[in-house]
């Protein structure tokens, strides 16, 4: 089986996790409420962190912001990055309350002065900055010259580079990310051929959650399947920890992360049970255990059931208000409809505890 072969970037650290240089491809997410609000960004953290996000970005837009960051390092397990526009004044205070990294754009915080000031308190920190270009808003001198491009979403970036390079700073991660896919994939090849700075990977403004689900998984599919990208964001007009369980899945089918892989079978007329509200309790159930590498199989009918997921390593089949408990395979036992969930996850609890 052909492995991806991922291009070797430079290594950087945000917090306890290693980006690039060969690390595993790392999942971020972003708070989605206000980041002043302690305890609700404590519990979304919090539901982030379960759900195996590893990086959390939040908005820092003021003063009441700032003082909140204190509060959320005591108690946050993930790293955390400050996203800040234009006031350099902001990334400082950030610094200073002890972010594992920052998200800005050099070249619209001010002048040098007060680039110089953020490059000086981030590299006494070691705090790492990501450059983030968006489609949506790249410079008018790189609009009027190249118009929305790949050639204009690359040179806003390695102008924003050059700046941190000119300070002696390379503590860099970079983002070019649009919501158009074409332009994403395009301008991610592009980028990748001219710098060695680990990449963020994302579609901008992917939408909700089916259509952003399946516009992210394409976009980032296939730029991780060519080795390109060392750290991923799915974007989605939904809840934060839905964007965590769709990058899993990404890195997953990707076999660049082991974890829990559920399969089910999409019904035909043989299936006698509800294996939608089946399948859909079996996922809800096994959230806590995402880091397990098994593979669950919740299957329609016994006649096939078994055979057919003969690969999982524990599963489920339906029948005729009853069903079968197999793993690898082999029935296990024959339990009523309503059991079903209930002793697969006892077998998998089971499993989990033995390791």
């Amino acid at each position: 089986m052909q492995t991806i072969n991922r291009k070797q970037t430079r290594q950087i650290k945000l917090g306890q996790i290693l980006i690039g240089g060969g690390a595993p491809v790392s999942i971020q997410s972003m708070l989605s409420v206000p980041t002043r609000d302690v305890q609700a960004a404590l519990s979304q953290i919090l539901e982030l962190e379960e759900a195996g996000c590893q990086i959390v970005r939040f908005a820092v837009t003021g003063e009441e912001d700032l003082r909140a960051i204190k509060t959320l390092k005591q108690s946050a397990r993930v790293s955390l990055v400050a996203d800040i526009h234009f006031d350099y004044k902001l990334a400082l205070g950030a610094i200073e309350a002890g972010v594992d990294g920052l998200r800005i754009n050099p070249g619209n915080i001010g002048s040098r002065e007060k680039v110089e000031a953020v490059v000086k308190a981030a590299s006494q920190r070691e705090i790492p900055i990501r450059i983030g270009v968006n489609g949506g808003s790249l410079p008018k001198h790189l609009l009027q010259k190249y118009g929305v491009s790949p050639q204009a979403m690359v040179e806003a970036a390695l102008e924003h580079v050059q700046i941190l390079e000119s300070l002696n700073f390379e503590a860099i991660k970079i983002s070019v990310k649009a919501s158009s896919l074409p332009l994403t994939l395009e301008s991610y090849r592009a980028l990748s051929d001219r710098v060695s700075y680990p990449l963020h990977l994302g579609i901008t403004e992917a939408g909700t959650l089916l259509s952003g689900s399946v516009k992210s998984a394409m976009a980032l599919g296939i730029l991780l399947a060519e080795g390109i990208g060392d750290t991923i964001r799915v974007s989605l007009t939904a809840d934060p920890v839905r964007e965590v369980h769709v990058a899993r899945q990404i890195l997953q089918n990707l076999e660049l992360r082991k974890g829990l892989n559920i399969v089910s079978c999409p019904t035909c007329g043989r299936t006698r049970v509800n294996l939608f509200r089946l399948a859909e309790e079996v996922e809800k159930a096994l959230q806590s255990h995402a880091e397990l590498p098994l593979t669950i199989a919740v299957m329609g009918c016994a006649v096939n059931g078994p055979g057919e997921a003969r690969e999982a390593d524990f599963g489920i089949a339906g029948g005729e208000g009853e069903g079968l408990i197999f793993a690898r395979g082999e029935i296990i036992k024959k339990v009523p409809e309503d059991q079903l969930v209930h002793e697969l996850l006892k077998l998998i609890e089971e499993y989990a505890q033995s390791l």
